[in-house]
């Protein structure tokens, strides 16, 4: 049984085409747990010993060095224990898996409960998605041991073409009545980025957290500034005014800003990819499969970024687990992030702290409307349901008008519902939470990921010229974009 399981989890990493020299990256970003060695030399015996029957595994073993295999250890026993039969017991209910965070579990439970309650013959069982070291491990786990949900509402974009190639996941357009429930509920250019490179729509895009700039109006007040930065020569000219030493033991206490610098692919959605996407007017990285990126927008992002870091308005932090609790202490004026914040501020900010939300700097000159990263999670079905039609229906009924407010006041994440702050169902909500009204207005002009099995790949290839040019000005941001098109170009290959 156990070799069994680990041959279909190689024979599944084959099915995704994934080479030798690109699954190394792959699993270093899926698999994040601590592998002792011993065990896998003793899979390698085993495997040695019937290669002619585990030969998938094998190859699994060989391009996969010490270092991914050492993080291995948590991934392994998950998947050899998945895809046991589910039992008769459960042969009339389609599962559901929402979000492990209380919010979403909150608001799964309410939906689930009526669902059940008008469709007794139709039953949804819902369970929030494993713990993990991220839910795009655990999903990918799940899939790989073939015991997916039916349902699953926390889908990143970026991995939605790599289960589209493995044939794991229904295509939702097939449905009849596709078109009308996406054209009633999605912008076109939302929907359109939801199209894979099949022309087929495998996920319904549900809802954004945009990303915007969290700001400190106390202290820009006090020092003359009545509005926040709207491009980058006015934010570095706040930075040169308000970033200080401010007890004169010559260190800075008081920063500008936070950025996790660590070369982690997706670490770069919250100030790179967020930037770029403002600077270029919701341009995104690829185009027809092809990187766009190397333009003077993404370099021109490089190098406000650079120079924030040269000129030590932002600190050199390797984690900013903490730099929620330094913006509420008035050690960094500014953050970019998103609508979650806000819980956060109003529980734990000080006794007469003002901060408010705008939207990310943009180049000097530029004009039209702002867009941001979106920070898209999306609705997908698992071909391993054998209730698909069930399972849309249920879907439909979690992304209708009635469930989108449930969204908005169970979770604080906006709908991706056009014309929310026109619809007079969520009037009262914006009016008692006048601070989501910018996300509302935001959520407008949001992007998310380009469809393609390898973004994790470019996002990571970016991330590493990231460090170099940004962090370390180590490159020119010129040299650092042409330089991480180049590696988006061989990873494509």
């Amino acid at each position: 049984m156990v070799l069994r399981r680990l041959r279909k989890i190689a024979i599944f990493f084959q099915k995704l085409k994934i080479v030798p020299s690109r699954m190394n990256a792959l699993l270093a970003h899926w698999i994040d747990g601590v592998l002792v060695s011993a065990i896998c030399n003793s899979l390698s015996s085993l495997v040695r010993l019937r290669s002619s029957i585990f030969s998938p595994v094998n190859r699994f073993l060989q391009v996969t060095d010490s270092c991914v295999r050492h993080r291995a250890l948590w991934l392994i026993p998950f998947l050899l224990t998945l895809g046991c039969d589910r039992g008769s017991s459960e042969d009339s209910q389609i599962t559901y898996w929402s979000a492990n965070n209380q919010y979403e579990q909150n608001l799964a439970k309410v939906v689930v409960e009526e669902w059940n309650q008008l469709h007794p013959d139709m039953p949804v069982k819902h369970q929030p998605i494993p713990e993990g070291q991220s839910s795009e491990e655990v999903i990918l786990a799940a899939v790989v041991g073939e015991s997916p949900p039916d349902v699953y509402s926390n889908m990143w974009p970026g991995d939605v073409q790599l289960y589209v190639n493995a044939r794991v996941l229904v295509p939702l357009s097939d449905f009849a009545d596709f078109d009308s429930v996406a054209d009633s509920r999605l912008k076109p250019d939302i929907l359109a980025e939801a199209r894979s490179l099949d022309g087929k729509v495998y996920q319904i895009p549900w809802k954004t957290n945009p990303i915007m700039m969290l700001y400190n109006k106390g202290v820009l007040a006090e020092n003359g500034f009545t509005n926040p930065a709207r491009t980058y020569s006015e934010y570095l000219a706040q930075a040169k005014a308000l970033v200080a030493d401010l007890d004169g033991d010559g260190y800075i206490d008081r920063y500008m800003g936070m950025s996790d610098i660590r070369a982690i692919w997706w670490q770069r959605f919250f100030d790179y990819y967020t930037f770029y996407i403002a600077a270029g007017g919701g341009q995104t990285l690829m185009k027809k499969g092809k990187p766009i990126f190397n333009n003077p927008a993404s370099v021109g992002v490089f190098e406000f970024l650079q120079t924030l870091y040269q000129k030590k308005y932002f600190p050199l932090e390797r984690t900013a687990g903490s730099s929620g609790e330094f913006f509420l202490t008035g050690k960094v004026l500014t953050r970019f992030t998103g609508p979650w914040e806000i819980t956060h501020a109003e529980k734990f900010k000080p006794e007469g702290f003002e901060y408010d939300f705008a939207p990310v700097p943009v180049p000097d000159g530029f004009e039209g409307p702002v867009y941001t990263y979106g920070d898209f999670k999306n609705i997908v079905i698992f071909r391993t349901s054998n209730k698909a039609e069930i399972a849309w229906e249920f879907v439909k009924f979690l992304i209708s008008e009635k469930n989108d407010h449930r969204l908005l006041t169970i979770t604080s994440q906006i709908p991706l519902r056009k014309g929310i702050l026109n619809d007079s169902l969520y009037e009262e909500y914006f009016r008692e939470n006048p601070m989501m009204v910018r996300f509302g207005k935001q959520a407008e002009y949001v992007r998310g990921i380009d469809p393609g099995k390898d973004m994790k790949e470019i996002f990571d290839a970016i991330s590493q010229e990231y460090e170099a040019c940004v962090v370390y000005s180590a490159k020119t941001p010129e040299a650092a974009v042409r330089d991480a098109s180049k590696r988006v170009e061989l990873i494509l290959k």
